[in-house]
């Protein structure tokens, strides 16, 4: 709850970095885990176990000092959890294509109304008048599975808000974009198009 300029193994700490490489909660996706250690010798390390945004354009990596003793200024490398980030980013890529499925059998308005995705796991939330039939289910499930094994490339682009928009891109009801957005394309025929803030597979 407030600045100290050293820690000790056992603390519980936030940690402020000039850059990071950390995915911070938001549209769904969980925020990512891994370890900031000294970078210069002093033998210290700490797990983080949570990135929050306590305001904007400040990062905040939260975590236990699990060795020696960290301390304002020192050279710090920090490093994801690259398997648990390979599985978030594959559960959703997949949520776009959920969500592509699901317009294509239950029609447009299915929209996202919102979703979880985890390393373990991943929901979608959606509106629709009824319950999905186990025909439609089926029909669903072979469109992601087969667009999975087609391994349809995935194209990351910034670009105005206005311009996306008109290109059709999907954008969350309620949420709030920036002039400029990143739009997330899956398939050369584009069958996934949205704005989306999230890491991706290639």
């Amino acid at each position: 709850g407030e600045s100290v300029a050293q820690a000790s193994a056992g603390d519980t700490v936030e940690v402020i970095l000039p850059q990071t490489a950390f995915y911070v909660a938001a549209g769904g996706q969980i925020a990512d885990t891994g370890h900031i250690r000294s970078a210069n010798g002093a033998n210290w390390a700490i797990r983080i176990d949570d990135v929050r945004r306590p305001a904007a354009g400040l990062i905040a990596h939260r975590g236990k000092v699990v060795a020696g003793s960290p301390a304002v200024g020192d050279k710090a490398a920090a490093a994801v959890d690259a398997q648990r980030r390979q599985d978030i980013i594959r559960n959703h890529t997949a949520t776009h294509l959920l969500h592509a499925a699901l317009h294509r059998v239950l029609g447009e308005h299915a929209r996202q109304a919102g979703s979880l995705v985890a390393p373990d796991r991943l929901r979608f939330d959606f509106n629709h008048g009824e319950a999905v039939s186990k025909a439609e289910l089926r029909e669903i499930e072979a469109l992601v599975n087969g667009w999975v094994l087609d391994n349809w490339p995935v194209v990351i682009e910034h670009k105005p808000l206005d311009q996306a928009k008109a290109e059709g891109a999907i954008a969350l009801f309620g949420e709030k974009y920036a002039d400029n957005v990143r739009t997330v394309q899956i398939g050369d025929d584009v069958f996934s198009y949205e704005l989306c803030g999230g890491t991706h597979v290639a």
